[in-house]
């Protein structure tokens, strides 16, 4: 089962950077009319659709307003965080390898230094991963459906890249939490 189409319930655009103004006015008017003392009234089978209306507008707004949860959204939308499906470029892996081996070596032998260098490593990616996703996210929504796919192949790469950073930032706060 797909799970439910936020943009479309919302009348919002697929969208990496969605009119957050447009979609919170969505989320308030939907609060009103899918809240279910307005509907006490109503039969048992109306109130149960309206309670799930009401579960639906929460889900969909705290999933749309968040960058993180709505990345993850569009791309589950279209198959493309499926477990076991997904490659990254063998150089990305590399050097996440290489900053992994770093993480153990701090780990048997602290030092303030290396694991300053490790983060600043670590920003440094993130911020260049950042600076290329960032036209593919703001120009997502005008694209013409055939150029899409590539585009959310290029996501999806940006997502699970983040991810992995993402632990290393993990276990580089765990570090410093010991020093």
């Amino acid at each position: 089962m797909t799970s439910p189409n936020y943009f479309e319930f919302y009348g919002l655009p697929e969208s990496f950077r969605p009119d957050v103004a447009a979609l919170k006015r969505q989320y308030y008017a939907f609060s009103r009319e899918y809240h279910p003392d307005f509907h006490a009234t109503s039969s048992p089978e109306r109130q149960q659709e309206i309670l799930q209306l009401a579960t639906l507008n929460t889900d969909a707004y705290r999933t749309l307003a968040d960058t993180e949860l709505r990345m993850a959204y569009i791309l589950g939308q279209h198959g493309l965080l499926e477990e076991g499906k997904q490659e990254l470029p063998a150089d990305f892996l590399m050097e996440v390898m290489d900053l992994n081996e770093q993480l153990m070596e701090l780990e048997f032998e602290p030092d303030s230094a290396a694991a300053a260098q490790v983060e600043a490593d670590v920003n440094s990616l993130s911020d260049t991963l950042e600076a290329g996703i960032e036209p593919v996210l703001a120009t997502y929504e005008s694209l013409p459906a055939d150029a899409r796919p590539l585009a959310l192949k290029q996501v999806q790469t940006y997502y699970l890249k983040k991810r992995y950073l993402l632990r290393i930032r993990e276990s580089l706060a765990k570090f410093a939490t010991r020093s």
